[in-house]
């Protein structure tokens, strides 16, 4: 494969706040440091981007201060949108509270971005190539208008489209009338080990991983994120394999799914193997939880750097890289 990742999905604004516990029902607690930046999507947007995928945001963006924050990082990352700016609202926002142990709670609102229309889909369908990948999240499968739209955007997909999905946290919200069509054209699922319980009653990664690759069309691979474990692989064909982590001191897991899912869809595209795509997967992931922020993906030189003296370098870059 060589195409694009294309994020059929949501790019809103994070507002995120550490603090040193989650307060109790009715409390208040004082947070230590906070910043605004775009997030959702974009995590997994710049993930691809900076491992030297091209990445298209093919979601919608409102007119206001959320949606110019949007298109100001997206830019500056260099990655291209495919609809233009809505002018009847803003984008929405996502708070995320960071605790002291670099765990992340979230409360959503949607702006726009939860308002497709089938002139949307359709504008985003023609402007797909072939070997491009369609990059789906739970969070637009759950919303009242968007959910059936992707649905039957995503069914309608040709053979030449690699379709990913990332159930997020709110899976258990999905309705089965939107997520079946889904889970039957899915060539990859990315889910954390609680979306995969969800998704398949199973508690052990290994078996949720089998469960699941049995829900999906024959050929379909599956990953199941195990945090500093690193990830359960069920490639096309085979029984799941445990892919181990790579051990760092968490400083905040905001936005480390995404940079998991981004970085192996990048390594994948760019010809790897599944096994190779998942173990780097896993090296992006851990580097990003040991900085501050949900936008820490690596790029292919920090990557390098990280992975100082493993074999897979060699694998991933054909040799060390240096900062130019």
């Amino acid at each position: 494969m060589s195409g694009r990742l294309v994020l059929a999905g949501n790019v809103i604004a994070d507002l995120v706040i550490e603090v040193p516990a989650l307060p109790e029902r009715g409390g208040d607690v004082i947070g230590t440091r906070t910043e605004l930046t775009a997030g959702g999507g974009f995590n997994t947007l710049i993930a691809a981007r900076r491992l030297g995928a091209e990445a298209v945001f093919a979601g919608l963006h409102g007119t206001g201060p959320y949606g110019d924050l949007v298109r100001k990082a997206l830019a500056a990352e260099q990655i291209g949108t495919l609809l233009p700016a809505r002018t009847d609202g803003d984008t929405g926002f996502t708070v995320a509270l960071v605790d002291g142990g670099g765990e992340r709670t979230f409360v959503t609102s949607f702006g726009v971005d939860a308002e497709l229309t089938q002139a949307d889909v359709d504008v985003v369908a023609a402007r797909l190539r072939p070997g491009d990948l369609v990059q789906l999240s739970g969070y637009g499968m759950v919303m009242p208008v968007n959910g059936p739209l992707l649905s039957r955007f995503t069914a309608g997909l040709p053979a030449d489209i690699t379709v990913c999905f990332d159930p997020a946290p709110l899976v258990a919200d999905i309705s089965e009338a939107v997520l079946a069509p889904v889970l039957a054209r899915t060539d990859w699922l990315s889910a954390n080990a609680r979306e995969a319980r969800l998704l398949s009653g199973h508690d052990n990664p290994r078996a949720a991983a089998a469960a699941l690759q049995e829900r999906l069309a024959p050929g379909a691979g599956v990953l199941v994120r195990a945090d500093k474990d690193g990830c359960w692989l069920a490639a096309p064909g085979e029984a799941p394999r445990h892919v181990p982590g790579f051990p760092v001191d968490a400083v905040d897991s905001n936005g480390a799914g995404d940079a998991h899912v981004g970085s192996f869809l990048a390594l994948l595209s760019q010809g790897h193997d599944p096994l190779t795509a998942a173990r780097g997967a896993n090296a992006a992931a851990a580097y990003a939880v040991g900085r501050r922020g949900p936008a820490t993906a690596p790029d292919r030189t920090e990557l390098a750097a990280f992975l100082k003296g493993d074999p897979l370098v060699e694998r991933l870059f054909g040799g060390p890289l240096t900062a130019c």
